[in-house]
């Protein structure tokens, strides 16, 4: 079993609408199961799942303090897969959940405020010497601005060669706990395929978390303005 958790520091670089859609992503392709864990106080992943028909993916509700017997449940229940929602902050709890953590995908708006926070989030991260990986989220696309963040992010450590845009169907597809694999697709879906499998490949390529690429097709590839 894989726990990849969604961290960072800034409030609105889009943790919890990536957490949901990877976690649909990895449920679609993987052999296993995949459960959802909700660390913020929000609760935003929660309401989501709350309103969500379909069963999958699983939710976990468990306290951070017993985590590490919690996810050795999760493993001995068969789960291929924990994606870990965290607050937008570095508290004692967000540092617990690091450590228990395979792999932690910090997303970044292209902003000033958002890279700060990015470094000082990696900062921990590297502490506990955990892998990371930025994903640059909410951009637009062969902007001046992403084109400059994402340099700046790849002189700081490995970014994802996927961004994703900033299209109003991520948080439209929310509302009802859907996801924009769910609904129409503007390409989106794309991206996020793109991106899983990525990730998936920073799982050392386990046989069970193999996830084909073109599911929704090729998605955007990061590039330069």
């Amino acid at each position: 079993m894989f726990v990849l958790t969604l961290a960072s520091q800034k409030g609105g670089s889009g943790k919890t609408t990536l957490a949901a859609h990877l976690a649909i992503a990895a449920e679609s392709m993987l052999a296993g199961r995949v459960t959802l864990i909700d660390a913020d106080p929000q609760g935003s992943l929660s309401q989501w799942w709350n309103a969500r028909d379909a069963a999958t993916p699983l939710f976990a509700r468990c306290r951070i303090a017993e985590l590490g017997r919690d996810l050795e449940r999760l493993s001995d229940a068969g789960m291929a897969l924990v994606v870990i929602d965290t607050p937008p902050a570095i508290l004692e709890t967000v540092v617990e959940i690091i450590r228990q953590s395979d792999l932690v995908v910090v997303p970044v708006q292209p902003s000033p405020h958002d890279l700060r926070a990015a470094a000082a989030t990696v900062a921990f991260v590297e502490r506990l010497g955990k892998p990371f990986l930025f994903v640059l989220n909410g951009a637009v696309p062969r902007s001046r601005l992403t084109t400059e963040a994402a340099a700046l992010l790849a002189e700081r450590g490995p970014l994802a060669p996927v961004m994703i845009p900033h299209r109003t169907g991520f948080a439209a597809s929310m509302i009802d706990g859907r996801s924009v694999m769910e609904v129409h697709d503007d390409g989106s879906a794309g991206e996020i395929a793109r991106l899983w499998d990525y990730i998936n490949a920073r799982f050392n390529r386990a046989p069970h978390l193999v996830l084909p690429s073109d599911r929704w097709g090729d998605g955007a590839a990061l590039s330069p303005a």
